[in-house]
């Protein structure tokens, strides 16, 4: 399984995400001129890569109009939603510059659930309909380039489990067009609910809303680092020096799932009965199932039947396991897998269209031709199997 880590134990905001994730890819010279390739209005893309407490770390840089972005008090991004004399963009007008953005359609549309979350905490904070919550200029185009570069390259990255650790908030107040506000802001207090957070021994912003939107709307889970082989670790910078390093540390790499095997042994139950069970368990979504044929006691032959399924799935199987078999027991073990990545592919060949599927990871690569396609083609030109195989 690819999974992604992210340590957030210095907050974390948009500018500091990108930069870490920017730092996992080889070539991040290309990344950055896709970025620019998109065309964000006024917008340009760039990254510094300084060194902090002997840490060589990414500073990633946007600016719009020439102006750069400006910085709250902690070093984490200030986008200031309600400031007056200057031009204000509605929800709706951020959707349209959006669309008009040459990303792939799951990108456009993580952007799109991102700014939501923040709309939706704004106006939950301001007592306004979500429709009434606008953004100022500055603010919100580079926060829409943070938002924009964290949502492709995770798309590119295309992690399956996505971890944060719990997140630092910072503590005392901020100052924004409202005055002084509590640290977390009350927008990012909304946004981190049900997330572990700590204040941290830094009196200022440590993670903004824009951060706070970001990490809910990518982590599956926060907590502690699941074990995993790390293949790359990326560190994206905050602008303000600490006594300690100011970063988010993103950690890519490959882990076993963990799931569970339950199984039971039966000495009672016809062959037509016990391929019920087991299409039964496949049908609710089991990852695998089967059976193993056993000597029971007073000498009978009887078969373990086993089921594999995320833990999430356990308490659906076992109901399975005491509607559609005889037992009245079943044993559950926590089993780690692992998996290669997996993904369909179709290859063209003289007779036809023939489904593959293709695998790798772990430093290898598998593909196996659907048999019903091979079938078909031996059925219609004669060819066996094997000459069949040799096409592809």
């Amino acid at each position: 399984m690819r999974e992604l880590y992210l340590d957030c134990s210095m907050g974390a905001a948009g500018d500091m995400l990108a930069g870490a994730l920017l730092e996992l890819f080889p070539d991040s010279a290309a990344i950055l001129a896709e970025l620019n390739g998109l065309g964000i209005p006024g917008i340009v893309f760039s990254a510094e890569k300084i060194s902090s407490h002997g840490i060589g770390c990414t500073h990633f840089k946007v600016s719009f109009n020439g102006q750069e972005e400006h910085r709250s008090e902690g070093g984490h991004h200030e986008h200031s939603h309600h400031e007056h004399g200057h031009h204000h963009h509605s929800l709706a007008d951020i959707f349209s510059v959006v669309d008009t953005l040459p990303l792939r359609p799951q990108t456009g549309a993580k952007i799109k659930e991102v700014y939501e979350k923040i709309a939706r905490a704004e106006a939950e904070v301001h007592g306004r309909e979500m429709t009434n919550i606008h953004f100022h200029e500055l603010g919100t185009m580079d926060a829409l380039a943070d938002i924009t570069a964290v949502c492709l390259m995770m798309e590119k990255l295309s992690p399956e489990r996505v971890t944060c650790s719990p997140v630092c908030t910072g503590y005392g107040t901020v100052s924004c067009a409202h005055g002084l506000l509590p640290v977390p802001a009350p927008a990012t207090a909304l946004l981190l609910r049900g997330v572990p957070v700590f204040p941290g021994e830094i009196p200022c912003e440590m993670c903004t809303p824009t951060g706070a939107a970001l990490l809910t709307c990518f982590a599956g889970g926060f907590g502690t680092m699941p074990a995993m082989t790390t293949r790359a670790v990326g560190y994206g910078a905050g602008s303000k020096e600490f006594d300690r390093l100011n970063c988010v540390r993103a950690l890519l790499g490959e882990s076993g799932e963990q799931v569970v095997e339950l199984c039971c042994n039966v000495d009672d139950m016809t062959p037509e009965d016990i391929g019920f069970a087991i299409d039964s368990f496949l049908k609710a979504g089991a990852l695998d199932a089967g059976y193993l044929c056993m000597g029971m006691k007073k000498n009978r032959p009887g078969v373990v039947l086993s089921c594999l399924c995320r833990e999430e799935q356990r308490d659906e199987m076992v109901a399975l396991f005491f509607k559609n078999t005889s037992t009245i027991g079943i044993r559950e073990s926590l089993c780690r897998r692992y998996v290669l990545k997996r993904e369909n592919r179709v290859v063209q060949t003289p007779y036809g269209q023939v489904r593959v599927k293709y695998s790798s990871g772990y430093g290898a690569e598998k593909w196996k031709a659907e048999f019903d396609d091979l079938a078909r083609i031996s059925h219609d030109t004669g060819l066996s199997l094997e000459e069949v195989r040799k096409l592809l």
